[in-house]
């Protein structure tokens, strides 16, 4: 089959001249035969061209397309797609935040930075200093007691991290103490935790004490703490202590 439009033809017995050869080559042409109509085809001027979206992966070799041949990519930048559905390749942000402060759907996290912010939501111990009144109290009769989470202070010199908005829980103790009846001290941070630190009883005789600490739970949404002091026993007491907070630094 041929492939080329010969630029002149011949008859049998004609005399063959100089220009006539030259023609045969000089105004030759591709013909469709020599492409395979697929990845190329001959374009309006007779060139044998590559068709538009004729290459496929069928005509790239292994390993063909190196990395240096790839259209450059901006710095702190990677190749996704972020649209929600399908579609080409485009940069997409690589961000360095230890706080994760741009809250990003559509980007992406540094190993350093996700380690930084893990590292961060690690609990703390924090002793308080402070609150909507005194961290130890002792009561000889019923009472309920409310501390606002956003009253508790703390040594910002040496835990400068520091904030009411991080606590997560509290550190408390609870002793009651009676001779001729119950005395009970309940504790509630979250809703739903109410929590009994500490119950004496005894119907008499000697003295007896019940002594107790726990961590009480403190929610985002939690903005008071409360103990309840039940004095069944005046002769005796219950007594309340917080011993500090603990917080998320990273919040």
């Amino acid at each position: 089959m041929s492939i080329i439009n010969k630029g002149t033809s011949f008859a049998n017995g004609e005399q063959l001249t100089a220009d006539k050869i030259n023609d045969l080559i000089d105004l030759a042409t591709f013909n469709q035969d020599a492409t395979d109509s697929q990845t190329t085809d001959v374009n309006s001027a007779g060139q044998i061209v590559v068709n538009q979206g004729g290459i496929d992966t069928a005509q790239l070799a292994t390993g063909a397309v190196t990395k240096s041949k790839i259209e450059n990519v901006a710095n702190m930048k990677a190749l996704g797609n972020t649209s929600g559905s399908a579609s080409e390749p485009r940069e997409v942000a690589i961000l360095d935040e230890d706080d994760m402060s741009s809250d990003s759907a559509t980007s992406l996290a540094t190993q350093q930075s996700i380690k930084a912010y893990v590292t961060a939501m690690r609990p703390k111990f924090v002793p308080l200093t402070g609150g909507t009144t005194d961290l130890i109290k002792v009561f000889q009769a019923t009472t309920t007691l409310t501390y606002n989470i956003a009253d508790f202070t703390a040594d910002m010199n040496t835990y400068p991290e520091f904030a009411t908005s991080k606590i997560t829980g509290l550190l408390v103790e609870g002793y009651a103490y009676s001779k001729n009846n119950t005395n009970v001290i309940t504790a509630e941070g979250a809703v739903g935790s109410t929590t009994v630190i500490a119950r004496s009883y005894t119907s008499g005789g000697d003295y007896i004490t019940d002594s107790a600490s726990t961590l009480m739970p403190v929610n985002s949404d939690t903005s008071t703490f409360q103990f309840e002091y039940t004095v069944g026993d005046t002769s005796g007491n219950v007594q309340s202590v917080i011993r500090g907070a603990i917080i998320q630094p990273g919040l």
